[in-house]
């Protein structure tokens, strides 16, 4: 029986702020089904909306995992990217290459795609923990979360070519890119939770 109480797990994140989950299994997988597949038409939408690079396109995914961890939280924002990791393994046409399946994933710049996993249970983890609403700690974050997509892609990318080269195809044209994708992520988290806290107070 539904007793129409917010859970502190997700009420702890922008996103349970929002849509509060309820002690209701059916709510909470319709809920989650929800925001899994919003979560995974971003990130695909993302995907496409690239620059053309040799090796690693430019794309806006890595911004849209960022949001998604911290404003899903740890569980669902890691699942939402499972789910689109798991789209694409299975030849789905969500990434920004041309082809999916494994043989893409597990290829010269697969680590990208499971450092964008790392980041959303990291950014998540910190977010549960209100990492997301101080202006300084949201900049750590959002740091954090594009350097971990780095380690784990250039990880995988220097696996079949030299470390340095695989830094200057898979890191150094991105570097600028990135400073601004990580602006842009703090200024619309710190928006939202703006707006949202207003909402609360007006009500």
């Amino acid at each position: 029986m539904s007793t129409g109480a917010t859970s502190p797990s997700t009420s702890s994140t922008l996103v349970g702020l929002i849509w509060p989950s309820r002690d209701d299994a059916r709510f909470a997988a319709l809920r989650a089904i929800v925001l899994m597949a919003v979560g995974t038409a971003l990130l695909t939408l993302s995907a496409k909306i690239q620059v053309p690079l040799p090796y690693v396109p430019m794309t806006l995914q890595t911004l849209v995992v960022l949001i998604i961890g911290t404003s899903y939280g740890w569980r669902l924002g890691g699942a939402t990217v499972g789910l689109y990791l798991l789209q694409g393994a299975m030849g789905i046409p969500v990434f920004a290459g041309p082809t999916a399946g494994i043989g893409y994933m597990m290829g010269p710049t697969g680590g990208f795609l499971f450092g964008f996993l790392a980041a959303a249970v990291v950014m998540g983890f910190m977010a549960e923990r209100g990492w997301d609403r101080s202006l300084l700690r949201v900049i750590v974050m959002m740091s954090l979360g594009h350097a971990l997509v780095f380690v784990f892609g250039l990880a995988q990318l220097s696996l079949v070519m030299p470390f340095a080269k695989a830094w200057t195809v898979g890191a150094a044209p991105f570097v600028a890119a990135t400073v601004v994708k990580t602006a842009l992520a703090v200024a619309l988290m710190q928006a939202a939770w703006s707006v949202t806290c207003r909402s609360e107070r007006s009500q």
